[in-house]
């Protein structure tokens, strides 16, 4: 089969505690825009929160579900334990000295290979990365930088990620007990880097409040994501039918290390069911719960953002 290459991360999910504080934190401080406010397609009753950039673009998009009474969760190995965003060099010093004259607390700087790198936690504990790219852009966060993944044997993943998924080995290094290996794809790709990472501390990871639920990778359209599929069963994964997700078609498997992989579609995109100026700003409902709107509108938390 012939050499393919992923085109980057398309959306990262995680799990929260109240949606108030999730949306308080990621428009206010991390300055991103909610561009979707929905519902968890299992659960109608829990929102399904997506931030962005302005254009809600496939690369820039974090989303949510915030379980009023969720439990805190905690990363370990056979789990996505952070995703950082890219910021370019005048940018990061922007960010250190907002974030000092907010009285925001952040970790670092840090060195990452050769990059500086801050952590910002938000309202249940969990880090939000800012990485240092090369280039002057600004202070908007636009776009992913790279997700890590937190393994016990990194070797499998890796060769899923360089063999099928068309990622190189590009940096290794051993830092505090953690050793990393960095795999990247070529040229300008809106988060293009994986992390993977073995810690010398024993945990154990569970979902709750905090944690990343998967990573979701990029197909350009539905016939790039079923040839992914294919290419996948091949490499003998467990790979899902396409779910219709109103917003993108996904697959979804597990990587041999256990973290969650999606493969999301660019189109239909969030513009499918309001214009690009009011993004976020009325609740939608996949089809299949619109008929008890009424209802979901009663239970859901009030959310202001």
């Amino acid at each position: 089969m012939d050499k393919k290459r992923m085109n980057g991360l398309h959306h990262v999910t995680a799990i929260s505690g109240p949606p108030q504080a999730n949306a308080d934190f990621f428009t206010k401080v991390m300055q991103q825009r909610l561009v979707k406010k929905t519902v968890n397609f299992d659960d109608p009753g829990t929102y399904h929160l997506y931030y962005g950039n302005e254009t809600a673009d496939p690369g820039t998009i974090l989303t949510f579900f915030p379980f009023v009474n969720a439990g805190p969760g905690r990363a370990g190995p056979g789990m996505a334990s952070a995703y950082a965003y890219a910021v370019g060099q005048r940018g990061f010093d922007t960010w250190m000295e907002r974030l000092a004259l907010e009285a925001i607390d952040f970790d670092g700087p840090a060195e990452r290979f050769g990059s500086r790198v801050i952590k910002v936690s938000d309202p249940d504990g969990a880090k939000v990365e800012l990485v240092e790219v090369e280039g002057d852009d600004g202070p908007t966060l636009d776009g992913f930088h790279s997700v890590t993944l937190q393994l016990d044997d990194m070797e499998p993943t890796q060769r899923l990620l360089t063999d099928i998924m068309g990622y190189d080995e590009v940096a290794h290094e051993t830092k505090n007990g953690e050793e990393r290996l960095r795999l990247q794809l070529p040229g300008d790709v809106r988060g293009g880097v994986v992390d993977l990472m073995r810690s010398d501390v024993p945990s154990i990871g569970r979902q709750g409040a905090g944690s990343i639920h998967h990573v979701a990778f990029r197909a350009l359209d539905d016939d790039d994501q079923l040839d992914w599929r294919e290419r996948l069963l091949s490499a003998g994964m467990d790979v899902t039918p396409v779910i219709d997700r109103q917003y993108f078609n996904a697959i979804y498997f597990r990587e041999p290390g256990g973290v969650l992989f999606e493969i999301a579609t660019d189109p239909p995109g969030f513009t499918r069911d309001e214009d690009l100026a009011h993004l976020g700003q009325s609740l939608q409902l996949p089809a299949q719960y619109e008929n008890a709107r009424d209802r979901i509108e009663r239970t859901l938390p009030t959310l202001v953002a």
